[in-house]
């Protein structure tokens, strides 16, 4: 890996972000590529996601939306161990979305007036579950189960069908899952064309008995590759999305105090993802980053996508990063903003106390990222290539809207009339004053007696 070394510079904010590795992203092709799908999509419907199945998944499924019946056998079909580890990760993610649904509130300021605000479930969400180089049925439990604790009403699923079974059915294991949560709703459709179907609906003339396949969403979740990303990034503002995802990233602030083994094997498992995943090690400790260099020379080799992990390590989004103290070390951190942010440090509580900006923050030597994917009960859909200085996971927030209610009974408008009308003058808005007025006065248009109206009805 190589080395970025931060001692002894004093750097600005604009430099120091500049230092952090970041893996180059080709939107501008990925644009020109998908753009294309969407439209075609959007005016052929499911004759456009059979041609696109055709020619990037080299397979038609035998129905688009899976039947039920094979989803089903898919639960019986689960090895016990695996069946087993998915009901736990459901439960854990379940009692933790459970207690992130927020609370309706309401305000009193003053008599006859109350603002409250209520928080409303999205309608109907399309939650995208990739397939590429691994099977991602945790990111099933991680879409599903908190859209299902904020109440959303209709959940659907797309996810690549699979070109090595004989009907083209997506993968099992994801199949089992959907139907473990309840999700009946599932489309054997991958990429672009996916968020294409989520976004403006999609119709069958094909099938007079179901003319219509897919009803439009309200909002698309869920990760995937740059294709899947631009596309999300296209139909923004057609429909909500949760956020444009890059590749996925693991940095890790340590001390002189851990282990180098397990630095290592954490750096390797997040590298596994994806050739422009980015590992980063953020270190005051020289003996450390030697140690973690010479343990992944040994290790890497070992691994079973040893190729794939190489690549993603010796990429420019990876690097150690050697800083001058914990301090510095804090800092580039929070420059970084890493999708996942372990602390393995002496007192990690001092360090996570600064920490400003990551996806999520893995606590100490027995909290490695593997678990927040599978099974630590938190969600494992987080912002990437720093846009966590901004941005949150993916939580049962990201399934509700916030929505004001504002309740004034006479009494507490009196109390605000000549206000509201003074500001509304200024703005040179004077129908909004007028608006308010009218409820008081007779003619708040007769600007030549409306003070004396005013001072009538109380309003001065």
């Amino acid at each position: 890996m190589r080395v970025i070394d931060l001692r002894g510079k004093s750097l600005t904010r604009a430099q120091m972000l500049a230092a952090m590795p970041r893996a180059e992203m080709g939107t501008d092709e990925a644009t020109e590529l998908v753009q294309p799908i969407l439209d075609n999509v959007k005016a052929n419907g499911a004759k456009a996601l059979r041609e696109y199945a055709d020619r990037f998944d080299h397979v038609v499924p035998k129905h688009l939306r899976v039947p039920v019946d094979v989803m089903e056998a898919a639960i019986a079909s689960l090895d016990p161990e695996v069946k087993a580890a998915i009901e736990e990760s459901i439960r854990r993610a379940r009692a933790v979305a459970a207690n992130q649904v927020p609370e309706d509130f309401h305000t009193d300021l003053a008599n006859g007036a109350r603002v409250s605000e209520r928080w409303i479930p999205v309608q109907r969400v399309g939650l995208y579950v990739p397939g590429g180089k691994a099977v991602y049925p945790s990111s099933v439990i991680m879409n599903a189960v908190p859209a299902q604790a904020a109440g959303v009403d209709s959940l659907a699923i797309a996810t690549p069908p699979n070109r090595n079974d004989p009907d083209g059915w997506p993968n099992r294991t994801i199949l089992a899952t959907c139907a473990m949560l309840g999700v009946d709703e599932v489309y054997a459709v991958g990429g672009a064309q996916a968020i294409a179907m989520f976004a403006y609906g999609a119709t069958d003339p094909d099938d007079p008995a179901n003319p219509v396949l897919c009803e439009p969403v309200d909002k698309i979740t869920g990760p995937g590759n740059i294709f899947v990303a631009t596309a999300k990034r296209l139909v923004s503002g057609i429909v909500g999305i949760d956020a444009v995802a890059g590749p996925t990233e693991i940095a890790i602030i340590a001390d002189e105090t851990a282990k180098p083994g397990w630095v290592a094997a954490d750096l390797i498992g997040q590298a596994e993802h994806d050739e422009l995943a980015g590992s980063v090690l953020i270190t005051d400790s020289t003996e450390l980053a030697d140690a973690v260099q010479e343990e992944l020379k040994t290790r890497v080799p070992r691994t079973k996508h040893a190729e794939r992990v190489h690549t993603s390590l010796s990429g420019q989004q990876s690097g150690i990063i050697v800083t001058d103290d914990l301090n510095q070390a804090i800092d580039a951190a929070n420059a970084y903003a890493a999708e996942h942010l372990e602390v393995q440090t002496a007192d990690p509580d001092a360090v996570i106390a600064r920490i400003r900006n990551a996806g999520a923050i893995f606590r100490g030597n027995y909290s490695p990222v593997p678990l927040g994917d599978y099974m630590s009960g938190s969600n494992h859909v987080l912002p990437t290539s720093g846009t966590a200085r901004f941005a949150a996971g993916l939580g049962v927030h990201t399934f509700m809207k916030p929505v004001e209610v504002i309740e004034y009974e006479r009494e507490g408008l009196k109390e605000l009339a000549a206000r509201v009308n003074a500001f509304a003058v200024s703005e040179d808005l004077p129908a909004h004053g007028e608006s308010v007025l009218s409820r008081f006065v007779d003619d708040p248009y007769n600007k030549e007696t409306l003070d004396a109206q005013e001072t009538e009805a109380g309003l001065k």
